[in-house]
């Protein structure tokens, strides 16, 4: 199996909360979406995020553990400059994310924060100044 990742799939609870976050809210274009049951979004050339109703996940994969607490997953939105950081996070409160931790420093020389969606799944938006953040950003043109 060669290394590769094609679809990241969370469990929603609310799909109609979930699209009034991504696409009203953050502005994300649908790649494709079943009117209530999954939206799918293109979040790189070969990646999509999906999001599914708990109940359409669980009748595809089985029961899940009982909802509530801090999802056991962080999703990871890295930009090219600090500043950026502090944009989307700013994009993202105005859309009503909840910023879980503010941006700031970090000692491993990058500069992050996190926020939640409806669901209580973290995103955290990075810059890494490292060589494979570098390397990622000019993969996505940012840099």
């Amino acid at each position: 199996m060669d290394t590769r990742i094609t679809f990241v799939t969370l469990a929603v609870a609310d799909i109609v909360a979930s699209r009034r976050f991504y696409v009203d809210g953050l502005g994300w274009t649908p790649a494709f979406e079943a009117e209530g049951e999954v939206i799918f979004f293109r979040v790189a050339d070969t990646v999509m995020l999906s999001l599914w109703t708990r109940s359409g996940f669980e009748a595809e994969i089985g029961p899940l553990p009982a909802a509530g607490g801090t999802p056991p997953i962080t999703l990871a939105h890295n930009m090219p400059d600090p500043a950026d950081v502090d944009a989307v996070l700013a994009e993202v409160a105005a859309a009503g994310g909840e910023i879980v931790r503010p941006a700031q420093q970090r000692e491993w020389g990058g500069y992050s924060g996190y926020f939640a969606d409806p669901d209580g799944f973290r995103w955290e938006v990075a810059y890494n100044p490292d060589p494979l953040g570098v390397e990622l950003m000019r993969a996505a043109g940012l840099a």
